[in-house]
């Protein structure tokens, strides 16, 4: 993630309108990309931020939900979408996603090649963020900081929660509790969610990388199995 994407983030904290955050039913915030498209094929709900080349995506619909395919070819591009969701009724988070190629070198732990093939930002009040990625070479359970003092004051804590090349052309599920991340990452209580991001970017390493997301589900703690 470069400083233009952070500045981003900045603009959307200043902006925000919340919005209607998804199809809910009992215990299910759940995001879609179905609505009607705009004339650039961006999906009702969803607003498309392009910060360095030209954003590659498109829609199809497969195993009973729509899904979102992002190519980026030295590129850096994300689609967003306002929320007002309380993480304390809706803790945790879960999403499929599919990588199909990764940036050749990407690495979160080195700026001058901080690029992935995948991310989904969550953004909470207090110019905070927490960033999902699956990253090329950092292990997972990697953890970075790539937040920015004075005077933008905007705090971006970054996680591996996927690495390599293993699952590639396959979906991967994945689940995390946004109150316990939250919690480790920033010894506080979260606010409310203000928004979600799904990013790709290959700008960095100047290679390309190909993703898939499936819908985005907000969940309460009595839909998910005890541990």
């Amino acid at each position: 993630m470069n400083r233009a994407a952070i500045l981003l983030i900045v603009l959307f904290f200043l902006l925000i309108t919340p919005l209607n955050s998804g199809l809910t039913k009992a215990g299910i915030i759940k995001l879609t990309f179905s609505g009607l498209p705009d004339s650039k094929g961006v999906p009702d709900g969803w607003k498309l931020k392009e910060r360095k080349g030209r954003a590659e995506f498109w829609i199809q619909h497969e195993d009973n939900d729509t899904v979102i395919y992002m190519k980026s070819n030295r590129a850096s591009f994300s689609l967003e979408r306002p929320l007002e969701i309380d993480p304390h009724e809706y803790p945790f988070l879960s999403w499929r996603w599919k990588v199909m190629s990764l940036p050749k070198g990407g690495d979160m732990r080195n700026k001058d090649k901080n690029d992935q093939a995948a991310q989904v930002l969550v953004i909470f009040e207090g110019k905070r963020t927490i960033s999902y990625v699956w990253d090329t070479t950092a292990p997972e359970g990697t953890v970075t900081d790539e937040s920015i003092g004075w005077p933008i004051n905007i705090k971006i804590k970054v996680i591996a929660v996927k690495s390599g090349y293993k699952d590639l052309n396959k979906w991967v599920e994945v689940k995390r509790n946004l109150l316990e991340d939250y919690r480790r990452l920033y010894r506080d209580e979260p606010g409310k969610i203000k928004g979600i991001r799904i990013q790709i970017n290959t700008q960095h390493t100047g290679t390309s990388a190909e993703c898939a997301f499936g819908s985005i589900l907000f969940m309460a703690p009595s839909l998910m199995p005890e541990p």
